[in-house]
């Protein structure tokens, strides 16, 4: 059972909160009481608020209309007013326009422009609205006059602004591109900013509102004929700075100013080698007669048509990006084509000139005129790539005008190379034309002068021989081909060489002045090889080329020494009388010992006197060949002379043994010495 006090407590409790919910019951009684006593005031003030707005409405919406109303027709007053006055501002454009006009836009190009402007708009608002109007033809003939105002106005700026650039500007833009260290970069201004923007706008409004593309050609024509003159002004600076030796130099170091202290000297490719083609044409004249055009060739023809290429690569580029800013993008193309025509033609028909020139020459076996090809063709394959850059987009015809000349130079400088090889196996043996003291032979000079040209353009001339063998000028063959291609020209030209010279050398009645003629040539040419990059290209067709002219230099030098033999051998052991010592001498063995010393003394003589004019230019193959003579000679003589200078074998001495040792070693040191 539950306690009794438990059960109280839990009752008091249970009644506690039975009070507690009564009197929340209550307050939830009255404030429902409340709210709806309030909503009942709420409606009650809305409803009155709505009465009160509804006779505002009624009051108001009939003032509203009538306002708007009002609005409406002065709306439509000032439109008519408006309206009367832009129409009769039309009447007004062409008096107030008219004096603008006829005097021109000069000076005033952006009020010239306004005034076209609104003459455009009256002429637009007559012939939609009244055709017939006397003002129409006002209009329309003040807009024809502007308009070829305009375009006069953009032939005078154009012509009046368009100077051909200067020579020396012309050679520092091109030295930029030949690793030359500029203080500043070249740019070229052709029109100044002002006259620019001028034409720029002149430009727009011909196009969008003159409906007229004349413009294009008064601008190709204008430019065209600048670019021209820039050109041809190159040619006659390069004309009259060339050094009158021959001897190129660049204007740009020539024509320094003080107000273009940035002149760079421009190191052009093949400067070095034109020198040598000079030598070598030199050389050549001398055989084969002058050459056809040589000076022009040699002293500024190359120089500046090198120059004039490059030049025209970077005129025509700047010509270009200013067309841009000028001419309407869909006709700058076009416009370009025939802006250039007359520089590139000028210099195309320049090319195909040296070209001829070349082919004359060497129809008259001046071979060393291929030889000024050599740097203009390296210098336009390598502008080759600048050329398509700044000619895409144009006709083909015009794009194609540098390859043709390439091919032309390319064939003319194969067909040169093929006929120089062909010429260096068939050259005659003229008697008249040997070297009397046996030296090198001028074709061994020239041919190897030839070669060495060679090595300044081995890619060009690879190219040319590739040409042959593929029957096509372009470069789809890789270095090794080249490489060996070029290598079996030069072989072939040394075996050509080598050939003659043993055909000449027996031209010479005396063997030993035919083997000291080629030990000269020989030395020469393997020195020659040595000292360049030839010896590299003929070793990749033939293994150790040193070796093999060793080897012919030292044939040579046995079948020279053969000719002392007249010399040694009446004094070999073989050849001496034998007795007992200490008795006399029969008859028969002092004439033996004195025919000996006649015959030694007398080829002595006769070889230091002949062989003294003969000539090895060489001061080490003239020294080895002294050193061999005074070992076989004077150590012959020596032991001869030890065992008989003292025998008594004649009376008269002096007259048999006439040379001491010493004496001879001095004869043979001044063989090969005409001095002596």
């Amino acid at each position: 059972m539950i306690p009794t006090e438990d059960a109280s407590a839990r009752k008091r409790d249970i009644e506690e909160k039975l009070r507690q919910e009564q009197e929340t019951l209550s307050f939830i009684r009255e404030s429902l009481e409340k709210s709806d006593q309030l909503t009942k005031n709420m409606v009650s003030i809305l409803s009155s608020f709505e009465s009160r707005l509804m006779q505002l409405e009624n009051s108001i919406i009939p003032v509203h209309k009538q306002t708007e109303n009002l609005q409406r027709l002065q709306d439509n007053v000032d439109k008519t007013l408006s309206c009367l006055d832009h129409v009769i501002s039309y009447y007004h454009v062409a008096k107030d326009t008219e004096k603008i006009i006829k005097e021109g836009p000069a000076g005033r190009l952006e009020e010239y422009l306004s005034c076209m402007a609104r003459i455009q708009k009256a002429v637009e608002y007559f012939q939609d609205n009244n055709p017939d109007s006397p003002e129409l033809n006002r209009v329309k003939f003040l807009f024809e006059k502007g308009k070829e105002s305009l375009e006069s106005e953009f032939r005078n700026l154009l012509t009046r602004n368009s100077k051909a650039v200067p020579s020396v500007v012309i050679l520092d833009l091109v030295a930029g591109d030949d690793e030359i260290e500029t203080a500043d970069e070249v740019t070229l201004e052709h029109l100044p900013e002002n006259i620019l923007q001028d034409l720029i706008c002149i430009s727009m409004w011909l196009v969008e509102y003159g409906r007229n593309l004349d413009f294009m050609n008064v601008y190709y024509q204008i430019r065209s004929n600048q670019l021209d003159r820039s050109i041809k002004g190159l040619k006659e600076h390069f004309r009259k700075n060339s050094s009158s030796s021959g001897v190129l130099y660049s204007p740009a170091i020539q024509n320094k100013r003080k107000d273009t202290p940035s002149k760079k000297a421009i190191k052009r490719p093949g400067h070095d080698h034109e020198l040598r083609v000079k030598h070598l044409s030199d050389t050549l004249t001398e055989k084969h007669g002058p050459a056809v055009g040589k000076e022009d060739m040699l002293d500024s023809e190359i120089d500046s048509y090198i120059h004039c290429i490059s030049a025209f690569v970077k005129l025509a580029q700047s010509e270009y990006q200013l067309l841009t800013e000028i001419i309407p993008e869909h006709h700058q193309k076009r416009t370009f084509d025939s802006l250039i025509q007359e520089a590139l033609d000028g210099l195309m028909v320049e090319g195909e000139s040296i070209v001829s020139t070349a082919r004359r020459a060497i129809m008259r076996h001046d071979y060393s005129a291929v030889l000024t090809i050599f740097p203009i063709l390296k210098h336009l394959k390598q502008m080759k790539q600048e050329f398509d850059q700044v000619l895409q987009g144009t006709a083909a015809g015009t794009k194609n005008k540098l390859p043709v000349l390439i091919t032309s130079m390319e064939t003319t400088g194969a067909k040169a190379l093929e006929e120089f090889a062909d010429s260096i196996k068939n050259d005659p043996d003229k008697e008249y034309n040997m070297p009397k003291d046996g030296t090198v032979h001028e074709l061994t000079s020239n041919a190897i002068l030839f070669l060495q040209q060679l090595l300044d353009f081995q890619e060009t001339a690879s190219a040319m021989l590739a040409s042959q063998e593929t029957g096509s000028s372009t470069s789809t063959y890789n270095s090794e081909f080249s490489r060996r291609l070029l290598s079996n020209y030069i072989c072939k030209i040394l075996g050509n060489l080598q050939l003659n010279l043993h055909s000449k050398a027996k031209v010479y009645e005396d063997t030993a002045l035919g083997a000291v003629f080629l030990l000269n040539n020989f030395n020469y040419i393997l020195k020659s090889l040595e000292k360049s990059e030839l010896i590299q290209l003929v070793a990749v067709t033939q293994k150790y080329p040193d070796k093999t002219y060793k080897g012919h230099i030292e044939e040579q030098l046995q079948t020279y020494q053969r000719s002392w033999l007249k010399v040694t051998t009446p004094i070999t052991e073989s050849n001496m009388p034998t007795f007992q010592p200490g008795t006399k001498l029969k008859d028969k063995e002092r004439q033996a010992i004195k025919d000996r010393f006649k015959a030694f003394n007398d080829g002595l003589e006769e070889l230091c006197k002949i062989q003294k004019s003969w000539a090895i230019p060489d001061k080490e193959q003239r020294d080895k060949i002294r050193r061999a003579q005074k070992e076989n000679v004077t150590g012959a003589y020596r032991v001869f002379w030890q065992r008989y200078s003292n025998v008594p074998f004649t009376k008269n001495t002096e007259k048999y043994i006439k040379y001491r040792v010493e004496q001879v070693e001095e004869m043979i040191e001044r063989l090969f010495d005409t001095s002596a």
